[in-house]
């Protein structure tokens, strides 16, 4: 601020005057003290001091009121002064009240509206604008093109009705003045006309003073009616538009709320997959234990017949019991029809009750849809109940090593039995084949027939075995290829793996009855067939009371064959009645798996409700938003049919206005002149 006041002294010196130094001490003063306020009301301004002033407005400085009230500008100042605002951008009241401002003046002030982009108010009251029509056209025509001016005071400016007319024009294009002040000119019957014309076009201004204007008082009411109903218009719209920023607000927040819960139940869905994920991988490595454990007995079981088959071929020779024998098979033959029956009677109550817990499992999964918390607590007693089955799967994987390494003993034995038979009958044999050629031959031919006879039937009973064997493994392909659909369903519905887990658990534990169940029936069977070889071993040793010394012995090996007889038909009872509890448990399994399917289903079913569920929620918000923005809809028709309505009731009385001007005999007098 030092160099303009250097300057403005510099000018001064250079003009061969005298420097304005209240002046300079004022703009000090204001810049010093960083008032937005530039106050020099009263003093008079050279041309030099206003040279200076526009280099200080041409900078963007800190004053946004610039106060010239009688300044005593002359014309010439007057230009240099306002040139200097053209660009600036911190000027926003500037007041030039008093300054007598001329044709030039005018001129430039309307440059001044068509550049600044700034100014707000302009008071310009006691001037002449309206003296020379050519100037205040130029005026006008800048007021018109500016966009940023909202109050202007033209009082006292000598407009008459030409110069009323023209700033009715210049309004009518500006769309951002709203107080216009016009007191105290000569504006007349013509320019009230012409204003009354213009304001039905003007919706922004909502101030406009026309006192002392010679204007009459029933076109000032049809003015003051105009502007009254401008003002209700900009409530009405700022209503409008504060009504629709806060439904906008509302909008936003409603569809905030929609993207919020749609990521939370992203996010579930998320976590549900990736346990159904984890719970997958527990099932199958389950599965392969299972399958392992299954695998080991079939070898088991392999091995056990190879043994049979051994000790059938060595025990071949040696038995001598054909009836006993064929009566023992007959009644094996009906225990195992009896077992069938039974096992086909057991299947018949497993799938009644698996039809009844499927049932009682669709209702409970209904049940299980109605709220998230019930899944949730649903779903830690699943994961208790799975540590309970995993428990249960260690218990069963340790009680079938136990029979396994039972069985193993009970070959070995069995086989140390029989080799040290085999050596006690070819010790005895040799010693009794000196004595008895004749009963040895007997009892060959004897033997021979009844070898010929059990080969016949050990053929039979490999027959069946190959048949079991078969079936064995076709009830596995079927498993395995079960098992793989199995897996592919469970892959798709990931979304409910612990309802999946609880059926599991379901299933397993009918699995573990179903186990108990036939170790209990085959240790029954096992009782019975004990009580037979009880009863047989006593008629045996009747009979071998009534026979000599010779056949005594020859009866206590007869009865020691037998007595391995009915050891290998107990194994053989065993080894069937194990090949039995493996198929019923695989067609167990197989009706889990069913039901598995089933209620995979069920559970995209309900999937499938849940998705519809959440589509209704975002459908109902979607018709919430539709319904608020039909209300906007129809409030901007309320408010465009307000503005019809006011354009009516303008048109109704400027046609009522003119009617009465005409008729009236003023209007007669100023007819003829036109």
């Amino acid at each position: 601020m030092e160099d303009f006041r250097r300057t403005y002294l510099r000018l001064c010196k250079e003009g061969g005057l005298e420097p304005q130094e209240s002046v300079a001490a004022k703009l000090q003063e204001s810049m010093t003290s960083q008032d937005s306020r530039l106050d020099l009301s009263g003093q008079s301004l050279s041309v030099d001091t206003c040279s200076v002033l526009a280099r200080v407005f041409q900078k963007d400085t800190i004053f946004t009121e610039v106060l010239l009230s009688d300044c005593m500008l002359s014309e010439e100042g007057a230009k240099v002064l306002l040139t200097g605002l053209f660009g600036n951008k911190s000027v926003k009241v500037l007041d030039l009240k008093g300054n007598n401002l001329r044709s030039t003046g005018t001129e430039v002030l309307g440059k001044l509206l068509a550049c600044n982009k700034t100014l707000r108010r302009l008071v310009l009251e006691w001037n002449a604008l309206g003296v020379w029509d050519e100037a205040f056209s130029f005026f006008c025509d800048g007021l018109a093109s500016n966009s940023v001016l909202t109050q202007l005071d033209l009082r006292n400016n000598q407009i008459n009705h030409h110069g009323a007319s023209e700033l009715a024009l210049a309004i009518k294009r500006n769309s951002t003045l709203e107080v216009l002040d016009l007191r105290w000119n000569n504006i007349g019957l013509l320019g009230g006309r012409s204003l009354l014309e213009a304001l039905p076009k003007i919706s922004s201004i909502v101030q406009l003073e026309l006192a002392g204007n010679n204007i009459p008082s029933d076109t000032l009411k049809a003015l003051e009616q105009a502007i009254g109903h401008n003002s209700d218009r900009q409530s009405t719209l700022r209503e409008s538009h504060s009504r629709t920023q806060v439904l906008s607000k509302e909008i936003r927040t409603l569809k905030e709320e929609k993207g919020r819960q749609f990521l939370s139940l992203m996010e579930t869905i998320d976590r549900q997959k990736e346990e159904l994920g984890r719970s997958n991988r527990s099932t199958s490595m389950q599965i392969g234990q299972l399958q392992e454990a299954l695998n080991e007995r079939k070898s088991a079981v392999n091995s056990l017949t190879a043994k049979l088959q051994m000790t059938e071929a060595a025990l071949a020779l040696s038995e001598q019991k054909n009836h006993n024998m064929g009566e023992l098979l007959s009644r094996v033959k009906a225990e195992k029809e009896e077992q069938k029956e039974r096992q086909s009677r057991e299947r018949k109550k497993d799938k009644e009750d698996n039809a009844l817990r499927e049932g009682k499992l669709l209702r409970e999964i209904q049940n299980l849809t109605e709220t998230n918390d019930q899944l949730r607590n649903k779903v830690e007693e699943l994961e208790r109940r799975c540590k309970c089955q995993q428990q249960q799967i260690f218990e069963l994987k340790q009680e079938l090593t136990n029979r396994t390494a039972e069985l193993k003993l009970r070959l070995a034995q069995a086989e140390d039995c029989v080799e040290i038979e085999k050596r006690r009958s070819k010790q005895v044999l040799e010693d009794m084949d000196c004595l008895h050629q004749k009963e040895v031959e007997h009892v060959n031919r004897h033997l021979e027939e009844i070898e010929k006879a059990l080969q016949e039937r050990i053929f039979k009973l490999e027959g069946q075995r190959i048949n079991l064997e078969e079936e064995l493994s076709k009830a596995k392909a079927a498993c395995v290829t079960e098992r793989a659909q199995a897996e592919d369903e469970l892959r798709r519905v990931r979304a409910q793996a612990r309802l999946e887990e609880q059926e599991y658990v379901s299933s397993m534990e009918e699995k573990l009855h179903a186990v108990r169940s036939s170790l209990q029936e085959v240790q029954l069977h096992c009782s019975q067939q004990k009580q037979t070889t009880s009863e047989l071993q006593a008629k045996n040793s009747q009979q071998s009371i009534e026979m000599d010394g010779l056949r005594r012995r020859i009866e206590e090996l007869q009865q020691e064959l037998s007595g391995k007889d009915q050891e290998k038909v107990a194994e053989v009872s065993q080894v069937r009645v194990e090949l039995q509890e493996q198929i019923g448990h695989l067609q167990a399994e197989r009706t889990a798996q069913a039901g598995l399917k089933e209620k995979i289903s069920a559970l995209e079913r309900e999937i499938k409700v849940l998705s519809s569920n959440h589509r209704e929620a975002l459908l109902d918000k979607e018709s919430e938003m539709s319904s608020m923005l039909e209300k906007l809809r129809l409030k901007e028709a309320e408010i465009q049919r307000m503005r019809e309505d006011e354009a009516h009731r303008a048109s109704y009385l400027q046609s009522a206005v003119l009617a009465y001007v005409q008729g009236s005999p003023l209007g007669h007098y100023s007819s003829p002149k036109k």
